[in-house]
């Protein structure tokens, strides 16, 4: 069974940085694509966010968070992260990780991730 536990949401001052964690249990994410989402009020779907290759870890992202977030994994710990820099109110939303399908691409369709955590909150005052 496949578990995804993100922490590290809270609240934030805009300009302020937050690092987000996802521990897995019941696969190894090295051999995953992982990615990030987030869901903000009122709109239907989650929006991709960044995203990590299970083989080089190259990474892609979201135009509005380019320059200011990173993805990166640690497979010794078998946990994902986000670290967000240079937050702006516009951030603010319930942030996601998802596992994608075992050695496939990874994608910033949120339909192609097989497994998801519960979610943690972000919320950036101005």
């Amino acid at each position: 069974q496949v578990q995804l536990v993100e922490s590290g949401g809270g609240l934030v001052q805009a300009g302020g940085s937050l690092r987000l964690s996802c521990a897995a249990a019941g696969r190894i994410i090295g051999r995953y694509p992982m990615g990030w989402f987030r869901h903000t009020p009122g709109k239907e779907e989650r929006n991709f966010v960044a995203s990590i290759s299970w083989g080089d870890g190259s990474t892609n992202y979201a135009d509005s968070v380019k320059g200011r977030f990173t993805i990166s994994r640690d497979n010794a710990k078998n946990t994902l992260y986000l670290q967000m820099n240079s937050l702006k109110p516009e951030d603010t939303a319930v942030y996601y990780c998802a596992m994608g399908p075992f050695r496939g691409a990874p994608s910033e369709a949120s339909a192609l991730y097989d497994y998801w955590g519960q979610g943690t909150q972000v919320t950036v005052s101005s």
